[in-house]
């Protein structure tokens, strides 16, 4: 080392020395220069001086912060010491050098940390602070350029934030097209920006491009068609402001791709060229959109919009008609939007039942609602039934398309073109339809013209091609084969035939076809009478029969019902007596497997034959027969008139044996009043001993609780017949048929009471803990009762009769008994007395 660099050297340390000392202001900070000057990079000491002059002036700070920098480039302190740089300037005026001082010192600083993104992100928010575009965009383009492209998302928000407060539309626009290719997800917010600015082309543009990007995912939450819906609102409503993009084009791409919202789509096309001014393109659209649209949804929609377009037409017609003054042109142009107008309500029904026939076109009913609108329009109606019929596919049609033939016949006939008629029928009964009964509906109908006109022999022929056999036979429900090969077994063509031969045929022919009928095996039950009697009306009575037989070979019970009681009245009305055993036979073969159901007529109608022209045992056997054949609802009756027969034929002792076995057979309610009967009987007869065994045998089937009525009957027959002992033993049998009635119904009874307490809210409910007392003390007085009502059937040792109060008086009372026993017994009137305070029962 020479010594004048030596002497440089030591000139500088002492310029440095005379600096710090004239900074210096205080003893305290010698301590720190020492320290600093033997260790000169230590960081800790030049913190430890910074803390101690922390509350100096800022020029002194900025010194010590200033030569600790330039001791260690690399200081971790820069961000603080900018941060303490700002805060000096805050609040001064922004033309204030000391901004440019700070500006300078985050230059130098990042000189050495240009690789920070915080240093670059202060710098930049300090510099958009200061209100300086161009600098500051320039501090935007450097931080970008200078940091990795990892950390450029700490730094673009505040670009565009930056950006998009600019008054500088095209600034902005420039730094997002740049940003958009870092992040082209981000394109809807770049897309709201150029809305916010006007810049609707571009606007359009770049939403174009996202709605036909498949891989776009919205951070707004936006499905494509929502994209697209916003595309059509805002080429649509700024014609004039986007030019650069094919509107037609775009919105009918959309038509393709989002077919169930066709509706708004073509209003945004027809609002297109409305704003645009082409009046006549946007009425050609929503026209266009009306014929093919396919739900009434989107119908409606247009076709609302539509007519809403042509009121505004004729609305600003006629507002500039009444601003420049009549004109003759001008009138005829109104008059001529008015008529348009007209005619577009007017052709409402029609276009929307073209949407619906769009929608299905096998629609038969739509098709026929089609017809009616074009009434009074011949030749529109004609071309509507043979688009119908040409264009429904039967196995697929809705609701009965053979009514479309008949009524496009009907058409013809009505407007007296008979053989446009025959050649329709004669079309329709070659169609392939889905059931035979839609071929053979047509057949009928095309009998029935043919009647209408008085052709009765082509109405035959009609009929006879319609059930002729065809070369390949085919069952009826073999949906594999066509319906022309299986309409010859169709019931219904059949029985029109069979009609018309009774009415224009002859015997032969009528007969023969019902046969074929029954060959066929196509036959009802009806169709069989309805021959039977064609045969009889013709007098062939054997003949007749053996249809019936024919049919019963056919049917089973319960559909051979009319038929076998349709067969054995008019054999009886025809033979009498003749044929005793036949008709037996017959009725025997009738009952055999017949259901209990239908038993009553033929048991009935069996026995009137064996009264009238056969033996009365057999009839009563008849009816002994029926009693236990019917349905059990049926047997009362039944007996009823058993017994009546009976005692009309053998007289009345004859009927004790049914009563028995009424009373045997029949439930209790059906029996108690066949006791009665039975009784009433003897008693007439004069067996008094037998009805009182007859009442006291019912009474075990009657609670005196419910059947009041018996025990009054009982009652009234031994104050007319009786005496003491037998009034006695009444009133005992009733007790112990209450006793027993009260023993079987104790458990329920005891059920319902508490089912009873339990709905009507007693103290049990308020106090639950009470309810097991108070079942002890109802069953307590149960038991007190049972035991009082076994007490009183116990006999009194008083020779005595225990009479229960009636409603009658005792004066009463006695002139019954007088007058029904001439062997009245004396009972005297303490007896009475005594009984009148038992119960009754």
């Amino acid at each position: 080392m020479t010594s004048s660099f030596r002497a440089c050297i030591h000139r500088c340390n002492l310029h440095i020395v005379n600096r710090v000392m004239c900074i210096l202001q205080e003893d305290d900070d010698l301590p720190y220069e020492e320290e600093i000057i033997r260790n000169p990079y230590s960081v800790k000491c030049w913190m430890r001086y910074i803390e101690h002059k922390q509350n100096a002036q800022k020029s002194v700070l900025n010194m010590i912060y200033e030569r600790a920098l330039k001791e260690l480039p690399a200081l971790c302190l820069k961000p603080k010491i900018h941060l303490e740089r700002r805060k000096q300037v805050k609040g001064k005026c922004v033309t204030d050098p000391a901004y440019e001082e700070v500006n300078n010192c985050h230059e130098r600083a990042l000189v050495f940390m240009h690789k920070m993104p915080r240093i670059w992100i202060d710098y930049c928010q300090f510099m958009v602070s200061q209100c300086k575009i161009t600098r500051s965009r320039r501090t935007f383009d450097r931080a970008l350029r200078a940091l990795p492209i990892t950390q450029h998302p700490r730094i673009w928000p505040l670009y565009l934030r930056f950006a998009h407060n600019l008054p500088l539309p095209e600034t902005a626009i420039r730094v997002y097209r740049r940003y958009l290719k870092l992040s082209p997800e981000n394109a809807e917010e770049y897309i709201d920006y150029l809305r916010s600015v006007g810049r609707l082309d571009e606007a359009a543009i770049r939403l174009a491009a996202v709605v036909n990007d498949e891989n776009f995912v919205s951070k707004e939450g936006k499905s494509n068609y929502q994209l697209w819906h916003e595309l059509c609102d805002l080429i649509s409503q700024n014609p004039d402001k986007v030019t650069s993009l094919n509107v037609g084009a775009i919105i009918r791409g959309g038509l393709t791709r989002f077919t169930d919202q066709l509706g708004k789509l073509w209003c945004s096309l027809a609002d297109y060229y409305i704003r645009s001014g082409h009046f006549e393109k946007a009425r050609d659209v929503y026209e266009e959109a009306i014929l093919t649209v396919v739900t009434v949804r989107d119908f409606t929609q247009v076709f609302d919009s539509y007519a809403q377009f042509e009121e505004s037409m004729i609305a600003a017609k006629m507002e500039t008609t009444s601003e420049l003054g009549q004109d003759e042109d001008g009138d005829i142009d109104l008059e001529l939007r008015l008529a348009r107008f007209e005619l577009l309500i007017t052709r409402r029904p029609l276009l929307l039942n073209s949407v619906l026939l769009r929608q299905n076109p096998h629609n038969v009913h739509e098709w026929h609602k089609r017809v009616k609108l074009y009434e009074g329009q011949p030749r529109q109606i004609i071309n509507t039934y043979t688009e119908a019929v040409q264009t429904i596919d039967p196995m697929k049609a809705t609701g009965k398309p053979h009514t479309l033939w008949v009524s496009f016949a009907r058409f013809y006939e009505d407007n007296e073109q008979l053989d446009d008629a025959r050649t329709i029928f004669e079309k329709a009964t070659k169609v392939n339809y889905k059931q035979v009964d839609d071929l053979a509906a047509v057949w009928c109908e095309y009998g029935e013209m043919e009647l209408r006109h008085e052709n009765y022999d082509q109405a035959l022929r009609i009929l006879r091609k319609a059930t002729a056999i065809p070369a390949r036979k085919a069952e009826y429900f073999d949906s594999s084969e066509p319906v022309q090969n299986r309409v010859y077994k169709s019931l219904k063509v059949w029985s029109m035939l069979a009609d018309l031969e009774e009415s224009l045929g002859t015997f032969q022919s009528t007969k023969a076809v019902y046969d074929r009928i029954i060959d066929l095996r196509i036959a009802t039950p009806q169709i069989i009478i309805n021959y039977a009697m064609f045969l009889e009306e013709h007098n062939y009575f054997e003949d007749s029969f053996k249809a019936y037989e024919r049919g019963i070979a056919l049917f089973k019970w319960p559909n051979v019902h009319d038929i076998w009681n349709t067969y054995l009245t008019k054999f009886i009305d025809r033979y009498g007596g003749k044929k005793l055993e036949r008709a037996r036979d017959l009725f025997e073969q009738a009952l055999d497997r017949c259901p209990a159901k239908y038993a009553k007529t033929i048991y009935l109608l069996y026995a009137k034959l064996e009264e009238e022209y056969g033996l009365a045992r057999h009839a009563m056997a008849v009816y002994e027969r029926a009693t236990a054949a019917v349905e059990p609802e049926e047997q009362h009756q039944m007996f009823n008139i058993y017994i009546k027969r009976a005692a009309e034929i053998y007289g009345v002792t004859h009927t004790r044996a049914i009563y028995q076995k009424a009373i045997e057979v029949l439930p209790d309610e059906h029996a108690r009043d066949m006791c009665l009967r039975f009784a009433d009987m003897e008693s007439k007869l004069g067996e008094i001993d037998r009805a009182r065994a007859i009442y006291s045998y019912c009474s075990q089937i009657c609670d005196p609780r419910l059947t009041a009525h018996f025990w009054q009957t009982w009652k009234e027959f031994e104050i007319r017949h009786g005496n003491e002992d037998t009034i006695r033993e009444m009133l005992r049998i009733k007790r112990s048929v209450q006793a027993t009635y009260n023993t079987q119904v104790n458990f329920m009874s005891s059920q319902m009471l508490k089912a009873t307490i339990n709905a009507t809210g007693t103290v049990s409910d308020l106090a639950p803990g009470q309810s097991g007392v108070d079942d002890m003390k109802m069953l307590e007085q149960k038991a007190q009762q049972l035991a009082a009502e076994a007490e009183q059937d116990k006999p009194k040792p008083k020779d005595k009769i225990l009479f229960v109060r009636s409603d009658t008086s005792r004066s009463e009372l006695a002139e019954l008994a007088k007058q029904a026993n001439p062997d009245e017994i004396d009972i005297d009137d303490e007896d009475e007395d005594a009984e009148d305070g038992e119960p009754d029962g």
